[in-house]
Protein backbone atom coordinates (compact mmCIF):
# COMPACT_ATOMS: atom_id res chain seq x y z
CA UNK A 1 0.00 0.00 0.00
CA UNK A 2 1.38 3.58 -0.91
CA UNK A 3 0.90 6.05 1.40
CA UNK A 4 1.26 9.93 -0.42
CA UNK A 5 2.84 12.39 1.69
CA UNK A 6 0.64 15.36 1.58
CA UNK A 7 1.87 19.17 2.58
CA UNK A 8 0.55 20.48 5.53
CA UNK A 9 -1.45 23.34 3.59
CA UNK A 10 -3.03 20.81 1.11
CA UNK A 11 -4.58 19.06 4.32
CA UNK A 12 -5.98 22.19 5.69
CA UNK A 13 -7.72 23.46 2.07
CA UNK A 14 -9.03 19.60 2.51
CA UNK A 15 -10.62 20.87 5.58
CA UNK A 16 -11.90 23.95 4.54
CA UNK A 17 -12.90 22.64 1.50
CA UNK A 18 -14.92 19.72 2.94
CA UNK A 19 -16.37 21.91 5.53
CA UNK A 20 -17.29 24.68 2.68
CA UNK A 21 -18.81 22.01 0.72
CA UNK A 22 -21.05 20.16 3.64
CA UNK A 23 -21.37 23.19 6.25
CA UNK A 24 -20.67 21.42 8.52
CA UNK A 25 -19.19 18.23 9.63
CA UNK A 26 -18.53 15.65 12.79
CA UNK A 27 -14.92 15.40 13.97
CA UNK A 28 -14.77 11.36 12.39
CA UNK A 29 -16.72 12.18 9.22
CA UNK A 30 -14.21 15.25 8.75
CA UNK A 31 -11.17 13.29 9.22
CA UNK A 32 -12.85 10.28 7.08
CA UNK A 33 -13.39 12.56 4.30
CA UNK A 34 -10.15 14.08 4.38
CA UNK A 35 -8.16 10.82 4.91
CA UNK A 36 -6.67 12.00 7.70
CA UNK A 37 -5.77 10.15 10.76
CA UNK A 38 -7.67 11.49 14.28
CA UNK A 39 -4.86 10.95 16.39
CA UNK A 40 -1.98 12.63 14.21
CA UNK A 41 -4.15 15.15 12.56
CA UNK A 42 -6.13 16.70 15.67
CA UNK A 43 -4.06 19.13 15.96
CA UNK A 44 -4.05 20.75 12.97
CA UNK A 45 -7.54 20.73 13.61
CA UNK A 46 -7.13 22.84 16.83
CA UNK A 47 -4.03 24.88 15.16
CA UNK A 48 -7.43 26.05 13.09
CA UNK A 49 -9.90 26.70 15.27
CA UNK A 50 -7.55 28.71 17.27
CA UNK A 51 -6.66 31.04 14.26
CA UNK A 52 -10.17 31.45 13.97
CA UNK A 53 -10.25 29.26 10.01
CA UNK A 54 -13.03 27.17 11.13
CA UNK A 55 -15.21 26.77 14.50
CA UNK A 56 -16.04 24.34 17.08
CA UNK A 57 -19.30 23.21 18.93
CA UNK A 58 -19.82 20.29 20.79
CA UNK A 59 -22.97 18.73 21.41
CA UNK A 60 -24.14 16.53 24.04
CA UNK A 61 -25.94 13.48 22.23
CA UNK A 62 -27.07 11.43 24.82
CA UNK A 63 -24.70 10.54 27.21
CA UNK A 64 -21.74 11.31 24.77
CA UNK A 65 -20.48 14.76 22.94
CA UNK A 66 -20.01 15.18 19.43
CA UNK A 67 -17.67 17.97 18.35
CA UNK A 68 -18.85 19.76 15.35
CA UNK A 69 -16.61 21.87 12.85
CA UNK A 70 -17.93 24.34 10.36
CA UNK A 71 -15.92 26.77 8.27
CA UNK A 72 -15.83 30.58 9.68
CA UNK A 73 -16.21 33.59 7.58
CA UNK A 74 -12.16 34.25 7.62
CA UNK A 75 -12.01 30.51 6.56
CA UNK A 76 -13.57 31.37 3.54
CA UNK A 77 -11.79 34.58 2.69
CA UNK A 78 -8.50 32.25 2.79
CA UNK A 79 -10.17 29.15 0.99
CA UNK A 80 -11.21 31.72 -1.88
CA UNK A 81 -7.99 34.45 -1.57
CA UNK A 82 -5.22 32.05 -0.71
CA UNK A 83 -5.40 28.33 -1.06
CA UNK A 84 -7.29 28.31 -4.08
CA UNK A 85 -4.63 30.39 -6.13
CA UNK A 86 -1.72 28.73 -4.20
CA UNK A 87 -3.07 25.41 -5.86
CA UNK A 88 -3.35 26.96 -9.06
CA UNK A 89 -0.06 27.85 -9.25
CA UNK A 90 1.73 25.02 -7.59
CA UNK A 91 -0.75 22.37 -7.96
CA UNK A 92 -0.63 18.66 -6.34
CA UNK A 93 0.46 16.37 -9.31
CA UNK A 94 3.30 18.64 -10.40
CA UNK A 95 4.78 18.60 -6.18
CA UNK A 96 3.91 14.86 -6.71
CA UNK A 97 6.15 14.60 -9.67
CA UNK A 98 9.20 16.35 -8.33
Amino acid sequence: MVHEYRDRIYIRKDILLKLYEYGELNQSKLMSYCGLNNVKHKEILDDMVKKGVITRVEEAWGNKTIIKYKPSDKGREILNDILEPYESLFPRSEMEKS
